[in-house]
């Protein structure tokens, strides 16, 4: 009787191993079976084998939902990861950047007050470029927060290399600034006529200077004058340090109330919905004029009487303190700009194809084509605004046939 249950048990064991092996045979033949016969017509054939997608109906049904997904992901044919790979690549290139979390801080504190009572007048010159004088308007502002002071709208500089005739009101929208501002500070557009004439005193602020500086060195000033003239507006006020609301004034001032003059606005939408017909497009600023050129004293790439012309410029710009540069150590730490040629290749190496659109929002470019040909050849759809903008233009110039200016 004993002997009879051994053979017993060794037959069943027998069997269940011939069962396991039938099986796993199966599983391999059906898997070979799929890949040597696509297709998927044959149905008789096809009901009798378990393809992936049971498999992955099965598991789905047994699985736990958080790892169905994960066992069996979906099979994706090479058209499928062509279309995915088109899709990341666009994303990687044109999405837009995260925010990391930082929000727009214009809106002031509740404990905000409105201006004090004016002790006087402030004039502003302001200096440099369009986005020197902006960011030099915006820290004026809020020193004549910080200084009770009325502010008289800020004189653009005419002085500077460029020789820009502009007043405030062509540049930015007048109007929208003064009352924008109102709950702020004070804003006038001219000083009064009976201050005309009166003893001013010019001040030349110190460079990032903090609260301590404007209310206790230029704050006494009002005991003796009425008018206080600003010579410079760069880089005056200090960027960190100070109270929560003085800094959402400035951010007030620059994203909310320096707003483009409507003729400004107009001609900057009309170029932005030619650039978008192309599709995206990459509005590139090359720092490749002369004049920053000449004042960095960035040579590189250029010819001997391009860098001496350079270099005449700078030694006659009486108000550029630096004469002497080194072009080459210049280079080395960093203070000189891509050339065109190194902006092609740097926009190529970041995956950029060659039909990509470029607008090239900057002055008239140092050497014109001859410095430009290298980043043509590989950019050709490089498009300019044009010296006189004409709405009626059925495109954009490319660059090359009509200069940037």
């Amino acid at each position: 009787m004993q002997k009879r249950k051994c053979v017993s048990v060794v037959q069943l064991r027998k069997l269940l191993t011939a069962a396991i092996c039938s099986i796993a045979f199966m599983a391999l033949v059906s898997v070979h079976v799929q890949h040597v016969i696509p297709s998927s017509n044959d149905h008789k054939f096809n009901d009798k084998i378990a393809t992936t997608r049971d498999l992955q109906r099965w598991t789905r049904e047994l699985a736990p939902p958080h790892l169905s997904k994960v066992l069996f992901p979906p099979p994706k044919s090479n058209v499928s990861r062509g279309v995915s790979r088109g899709i990341s690549d666009y994303e990687k290139l044109w999405k837009p950047p995260s925010n990391r979390g930082f929000l727009p801080c214009t809106k002031p504190t509740p404990n905000y007050t409105a201006p004090a009572e004016s002790r006087g007048f402030l004039l502003v010159h302001t200096n440099g470029g369009l986005n020197q004088m902006r960011a030099g308007i915006c820290d004026m502002v809020a020193v004549a927060r910080i200084i009770n002071a009325t502010l008289v709208v800020p004189e653009l500089d005419k002085r500077s290399f460029w020789q820009d005739t502009s007043n405030f009101s062509d540049v930015f929208d007048e109007e929208h600034f003064v009352h924008s501002l109102a709950n702020d500070v004070k804003i006038i557009k001219k000083l009064p006529q009976e201050l005309v004439n009166a003893t001013r005193i010019v001040k030349h602020f110190i460079s990032w200077s903090g609260m301590d500086y404007y209310e206790n060195e230029i704050g006494t000033l009002w005991e003796e004058y009425q008018v206080i003239r600003a010579a410079k507006s760069d880089s005056r006020l200090a960027n960190n340090n100070l109270p929560a609301n003085i800094q959402k004034l400035r951010c007030r001032a620059c994203y909310e109330a320096l707003r483009f003059s409507p003729r400004i606005e107009q001609m900057g939408k009309l170029l932005v919905e030619r650039m978008r017909s192309f599709g995206p497009y990459i509005a590139l600023h090359l720092r490749y004029e002369k004049d920053m050129l000449a004042f960095s004293g960035c040579t590189h790439d250029l010819s001997q009487d391009e860098a001496e012309e350079l270099r005449i410029i700078r030694e006659n710009t009486s108000y550029w303190k630096i004469k002497e540069i080194d072009p080459i150590e210049q280079r080395l730490k960093g203070f000189c700009p891509l050339t065109p040629k190194e902006v092609g290749i740097f926009l190529t190496a970041l995956g950029y194809p060659s039909k990509t659109p470029i607008y090239i929002a900057s002055g008239e470019i140092y050497g014109g084509e001859s410095h430009m040909a290298e980043l043509r050849s590989r950019y050709p759809l490089l498009m300019s605004k044009v010296k006189h903008c004409n709405p009626a233009l059925p495109q954009l110039v490319v660059f090359g046939k009509v200069g940037i200016h």
